[in-house]
Parts: structure tokens; sequence; C-alpha cells
């Protein structure tokens, strides 16, 4: 009788096992990417980036949104980089809302940012550019189709993740001066000036650090054929096209495919760069030693090829494993808003009503109108941020031009080997300097909806992130 029912425990418990493992066993990790063509089909368009707005109508090279889609078995969620200067959270919300529908992938598990590209066309109001209404409506069909197709494209895959290191192609572009300059509401308060002009006798220095960590993530299919790279870099943009044009972020994701040997692979790779915390950064030397410029056009295939060539050293070192761990949280987070005052809107009327031209010129009237439609804003305003683990990996995001500071503090705090920041991502609301910035001034810290929350939201954004860091850990 014992004999019996030893044998009967015994088969109930391999019964158990066998069970409880089988699902372990259905869990593949799969990986899938595309790269979606977002170029517009209406002309002309409206390009931002400047304090007036311009049009164009062409396109120096296509415009896309690479799409990268990871699985685990238990977790799936979407990386989506756009050519575009900044995206509003109107599009990315209905983007995501449409590739949910599509792929049922959760909107809280889509990341959408852009790569601030200066050629692209308009989508969020700023200066005097405003909105493509054909574009706006455009483009959140297109960013969710590449989503669809990046899902589509899901096959059992190896990831790895890692850090090359290149400090030539970033200069901070805020410097100290030895005198204050005014700023466009005619106070003397200023004491760093961005993009100050190649040897200005009045630079003392750098008003801040850069951070050289070229980081990656990269797709290989199981017999290590390349799929995808996901690189993020803390550089401004490039620019130097006066037509529309991917910058740099383009040059550097088709060299990646170059270097590792995948650009004829089936189905294509996809390389994909991503904004790093660059508010304060650009590719400009202001200072002593710096080297000639190529001539316009050229400086943006000189950056890509070189940061491509860090990241490339590095890829060849890391190891591709055949599974990580993924985990993503999102958190909204209501900011103060640094509203005009009635003697700020008052001033702001009397430059207006002087202006002679439709088409305002000078920062003073420019930021006159800023100012008139900041005073329509918000006490607060809501930002989405979200966290993602990728085994022993860490990517966050900003919906922000975000200061380097708040980057490297970001990566000295966390609680994972390796993480980095993708910035203007699920939305935009305008620079993020640290406090000490602001107390500097300058133009990323002058009120417009380029630049608009309270002093201390990066402190906010920066401690709601490591909680979320944290949580991920645990």
């Amino acid at each position: 009788m014992k004999n019996a029912i030893f044998s009967f425990c015994v088969c109930v418990l391999s019964i158990f096992f066998a069970n409880s493992a089988a699902p372990a066993q259905d869990k593949v990790f799969r990986a899938g990417a595309h790269a979606q063509d977002v170029t517009p089909i209406q002309w002309p368009v409206s390009v931002n980036g400047g304090f007036q707005d311009r049009l164009t109508k062409e396109a120096h090279d296509p415009l896309h949104a690479r799409c990268l889609v990871l699985d685990d078995g238990a977790t799936r969620l979407a990386f989506v980089v756009c050519d575009s200067c900044m995206i509003p959270r109107t599009i990315t919300d209905e983007a995501k809302r449409l590739a949910h529908k599509a792929t049922g992938i959760p909107p809280e598990r889509i990341l959408i940012s852009a790569t601030h590209t200066h050629t692209a066309p308009t989508s969020a109001g700023v200066f005097q550019s405003e909105p493509n209404a054909d574009y706006v409506k455009y483009l959140p069909i297109q960013i969710a189709k590449g989503i669809e197709k990046a899902d589509a494209n899901l096959e059992p895959a190896k990831i790895g993740w890692g850090v090359g290191k290149n400090e030539r192609q970033i200069f901070n572009r805020r410097w100290k001066m030895k005198t204050t300059q005014t700023d466009p509401f005619g106070r003397m308060k200023d004491l760093v000036r961005m993009n100050p002009g190649y040897l200005n006798p009045g630079l003392v220095e750098p008003a801040g650090p850069i951070d050289p960590d070229v980081s990656f993530v990269s797709v290989t299919s199981k017999s290590g054929t390349p799929r995808a790279l996901l690189g993020n870099y803390s550089l401004h943009y490039v620019g130097g096209v006066p037509a529309l044009s991917a910058d740099y972020f383009a040059l550097f994701a088709n060299r990646m495919g170059e270097l590792t040997g995948a650009n004829k692979t089936t189905p294509p790779f996809v390389g994909i760069m991503s904004n790093g915390t660059s508010g304060d950064i650009n590719n400009v030397n202001y200072g002593k030693g710096a080297p000639a410029r190529p001539k316009p056009g050229e400086q943006a295939r000189v950056v890509a090829y070189d940061v491509a060539e860090s990241a490339h050293k590095a890829w060849e070192k890391i190891k591709h494993h055949d599974a990580a761990k993924l985990k993503m949280v999102q958190r909204e987070i209501e900011l103060g808003v640094r509203l005009p005052s009635k003697d700020d809107v008052a001033y702001a009327r009397s430059i207006l009503a002087k202006a002679k031209n439709k088409v305002l010129s000078g920062a003073p009237e420019v930021y006159a109108r800023e100012t008139l439609l900041m005073a329509k804003y918000p006490a607060k305003v809501k930002c989405l941020l979200q966290a993602i683990q990728i085994g022993d990996l860490a990517v966050v995001s900003t919906p922000c031009e975000t200061f380097v500071e708040i980057g490297l503090e970001l990566k000295k705090k966390s609680p994972f080997k390796h993480t980095f920041t993708i910035s203007l991502a699920n939305g935009y609301n305008g620079y993020l300097p640290t406090p000490q910035q602001h107390a500097l001034g300058g133009y990323e810290t002058w009120r417009a909806r380029s630049s608009y929350l309270e002093e201390n939201a990066s402190v906010a954004i920066t401690r709601n992130l490591l909680e979320m860091l944290a949580e991920l850990k645990r």
C-alpha cells in the first residue's frame, strides 16, 4: 500500500513539474524592426527649429520612424525614433492608440521619441512655426504602421548591449562670459551665452560637461545576423542641409549597417540613433584648437561616421544573449509652468504694437509673441516618464530637451550596470535645465513654448526616474 501511495505521489509531482516547466519552455525571446517612411506627401511644408518659419518643397533624404519591437515571452514593448524636431503628445498618444489596435501592444509599453533634426516638418508649434495640419494627421498613422510592421517581423533573436566612447564630436554650447547679456525681456542677468561665436574674446569656460557615451542595444538573428541597433548619443543635431533631412541620425543608422555587414540582409537591417541628454550640447567647438569644418552638408557625415565607428568598436566586443528580461514602467507627473505676469503680458503687447512686419524679427518681438501664447497655458502640465529594463541595462525617457548634467546624474545613481536616457519622448515639454543652469540664464532658460517648466522640474523628473529604476530593480 505504501509503495502504491509513493508511486502515485511521484506521478502527480512529475506531472506538476512538467506542467510548470512548459510555459518557460515556450518563452522564446523575439525581436522585430522596421524603418517606416514618414516623409511628407504634400508640399510645401513648414520647417521649425529657428526663430522664423521657413517653407520647403523637397527632401534631401527620406525621413523615417525607425521601430524596434522586443518580446521576452512575458512582456512585449516597442521603441520608435522618428525623424522630427519634436512631437507633441497628441501625436504620440494617437500613434500608440493606433498601434495598440493593430498589434495589441499596450500604449504604456510603447516609447516614441523625436531625433530633433532641425530639418523636419513642423509638428509642434514653437516660435513662428506652426504645425502642418495635413502632416499632423499623417504622422501618427505612419508611426503606427511602422510599429505594426516591426511587430510582424518578430523572429527568434539574440540581444546584447554596450557602450562606446566618443568625446570628439560633442561640446557644451553654453559658455560662461566675462560680461552679462540682455535677455529678450530687457533684463541684464544672463551669465552664459548659447553659441557665443568662435574664439569670442568674452569666453570664460563652458558652463557644463559633456557625456561621451555612445550607448546601444543590438539585436541579431539566432544565427548571428545583425537585425537592428538602437543607439543613443548626447548630441543636439548637426544640420547644414536646407531641404528636409534626417541629419546625422540617419547617416549613423546606415553606417552601422555597413560596418556590421548587414546592409543586404532580409529582412533589412534597421539602424536607429536616439537623442540623449543634449539640451546644452552641440557639435561646434567655440574654444581654442577648433579644426576647420567641412563644407555645409558634409559635417553630418563626418560626425555620423566617427560616432558609428566608436559604436562598432564596442559592438564587436559585446556578447549577444539568447534572452533578456524585459520590464517597463510608466509614470505621469504634474509640473508647474512659469507663467508670465500681467506686467510681462503688457510689456509683450507694447513690443508687438510697434512691430512693423507680419514676420517678426529679433528676439524681443519673437519672445513677446511667445509670452502672449504662454499666458494661455495652464498653471500645471502633465509629463510622461518611462523606464525600461533589458537585462542589466536600463533605458529611461523624458519629454524634454534634457540637459546633459541630468543624464550623467541618472547614470551615476541608477541601480543598473548601465543606463541611458532617450529625450524628446512621448510628447514635448521644452528644455529641461537644472536649477543651477536656470540661475545662469541663457537662451535655454528664456520663457517660451520651448522652455516653460518650473525651475525645479529637473529635480522632480530625476527623482521620479530613479524611483522607477529602483522599482524595476526590485
